[in-house]
């Protein structure tokens, strides 16, 4: 049994597994479960670094040190980490506008940004992303993949190929009497044979099956196609020493956006993934250990010279169909790709760019969610907006702004939608016990009624009601039993009406006051001293009050 030495929200599942007790069974299931994600991952790993703009060995080590840490340090027991398709289009856009050197810098302060926000229990606050914006910028992510495949599974020829979406058509469109048809012959047939291997036997690896038998043919038959090794021919192997990118103020300022995009990024995904996990096992994930793994994970990404990394969805649901149950597995599938890379790298030259473009279209199209993105289309005209909007700004400005834009639209809608369920009004609600005290309302004394969140969004309606009274009464009734919170706005225009009413020498009575907006009153000094304002238990002796 291993001590106790940290507090379980911050307690990786692996200690947690540890404590449990493991035996040889349980370590024959996870190693074969990870033997299984490692023949997945590994074409994966290197078409994803290609997708990136980097080079596969880059793929690679990404899926050894980040997967092996997300495993051994994260918050689920079934996570399998490493390169993803969501990190393609930000580490394509980072890559082209400050090198890889400034990749590796904005990787290494992700790791930064996502180990904080942890520890500052901040992962709980990812389910609070809007669905239609995450699915508007993943469908947005897997057109641009599947879009930067067109060149390698057409055998175009093209120097170099525009990073913005329109140029690249374009290109494509002026390169299109280059076409290699033996090109297309090998990834329809790479395309072919994931599909059919998916539908009548999905426990072969297609992506490996499917990898391995273009090479073979390619190699065989001395076929002029590009492949790895034509397009990479200085491509490093083995696995490099850590060490720390050059950096400076400067640099660090430049790449800092793309930082909190890939921490953003990475957050959402992993504890994505983990949801999907928990729901697949039974298991619960712990939402800020997994943050802080994934944080440690990408710092030592960066410092090994690889990718960003995340939680990959489907590779962790094929980790638990394989029978993996603890990290383990996910360090077994680290430690897979690792022997690969020391031993068997070189054979990486032989591989088709076609059958790599074949894989990341099914990525891509896997990635489109495109039943949901269907299902949304039939939601209210907000929901539209904000998928349609986020989908287009990934696809044809930049990801991080398609978030931010996305984001802040989502919540300005919400917040309209909130402020038209908040009410004020006279009189009394009409479910009320107390009707009969309608009669028994003093002269002289006015009540309203306050029923919803009170938020910045509708502050102006109090005001408004208040302001609208034909006569001046003595005192003022304000039923709050139905108001759950109040925010910073609110109760400074609460604030503002007690002032108005107080120089105009109206007493003003605050009735059922919740626990949360009694706490928001008293920050602003709305104590019920008796001088400025008054609470009441309830209407009734509210009434009193006002007697």
């Amino acid at each position: 049994m291993l001590p106790r030495a940290f507090p379980t929200e911050f307690t990786p599942k692996l200690i947690s597994v540890l404590r449990e007790g493991y035996n040889t069974a349980r370590l024959r299931a996870d190693m074969t479960a990870g033997l299984t994600v490692a023949i997945v991952a590994l074409p994966l790993s290197m078409a994803l670094g290609i997708a990136s703009g980097a080079t596969p060995d880059k793929g690679l080590i990404t899926a050894v040190v980040a997967g092996l840490l997300i495993s051994a340090l994260g918050g689920s027991r079934v996570q399998i980490g490493g390169p993803t398709g969501a990190f393609v289009v930000i580490v394509f856009n980072v890559i082209a506008q400050h090198g890889y050197d400034g990749l590796v810098l904005a990787t290494l302060l992700a790791g930064i940004i996502l180990a904080l926000a942890g520890y500052m229990r901040l992962g709980g606050l990812v389910r609070f992303i809007p669905h239609p914006v995450v699915t508007g910028f993943t469908a947005g992510i897997a057109v641009i993949i599947a879009s930067s495949q067109v060149k390698d599974f057409l055998g175009l020829r093209i120097t170099a190929v525009p990073a913005d979406f329109l140029a690249k058509w374009a290109a494509y469109l002026e390169a299109i009497e280059t076409i290699s048809p033996l090109t297309i012959a090998i990834g329809v047939a790479g395309l072919a044979t994931i599909i059919i291997l998916r539908k009548m036997a999905p426990r072969i690896p297609g992506f490996l099956v499917s990898v391995v038998l273009a090479s073979v043919v390619v190699a065989a038959f001395a076929l002029p196609v590009d492949t790895i090794g034509s397009r990479f021919p200085h491509m490093a192997t083995g696995v490099p020493m850590p060490h720390l990118p050059d950096f400076s103020t400067e640099k660090v300022r430049q790449v800092l956006p793309s930082a909190f995009t890939i921490a953003f990024l990475a957050g959402i995904e992993s504890l994505l993934s983990a949801v999907v996990a928990d729901g697949m096992t039974g298991f619960r994930h712990r939402s800020n250990q997994e943050m802080v793994g994934q944080g440690v994970a990408n710092f030592a990404s960066a410092m090994f010279g690889g990718l960003p990394a995340t939680g990959a969805i489907a590779r962790t649901a094929t980790n638990i169909k394989a029978g993996g149950r603890s990290p383990v597995a996910g360090i077994s599938h680290a430690v897979f790709i690792l022997l690969f890379i020391l031993f068997g790298s070189k054979l990486m030259a032989f591989v088709p760019m076609a059958a790599l473009a074949a894989i990341l279209f099914i990525v891509a199209w896997g990635m489109s969610e495109y039943r949901h993105f269907l299902g949304y289309l039939r939601m209210p005209n907000g929901d539209r907006l904000v998928l349609l909007l986020t989908f287009g700004l990934t696809v044809l400005v930049d990801l991080t702004v398609a978030i931010g834009v996305g984001v802040t639209l989502a919540s300005l809608i919400f917040m309209a939608r909130m402020s038209s369920t908040v009410e004020f009004g006279t009189g009394f609600d009409t479910e009320d016990e107390d009707l009969h005290q309608r009669d028994t309302i003093p002269p002289g004394v006015e009540v309203f009624r306050m029923s919803g969140p009170f938020f910045f969004g509708v502050v102006g309606g109090l005001m408004d009601t208040f302001r609208a009274m034909s006569q001046q009464p003595r005192a003022i009734i304000l039923r709050m039993r139905l108001v759950p919170m109040i925010d910073a706005s609110g109760a400074t225009a609460l604030e503002r009406l007690v002032d108005e009413a107080t120089r105009a020498g109206i007493h003003v009575i605050l009735s059922g006051v919740q626990p949360q907006p009694q706490e928001m009153l008293r920050r602003v000094h709305l104590s019920p001293d008796g001088k400025r304002i008054r609470f009441a238990d309830d209407f009734a002796a509210a009434l009193r009050l006002a007697e």
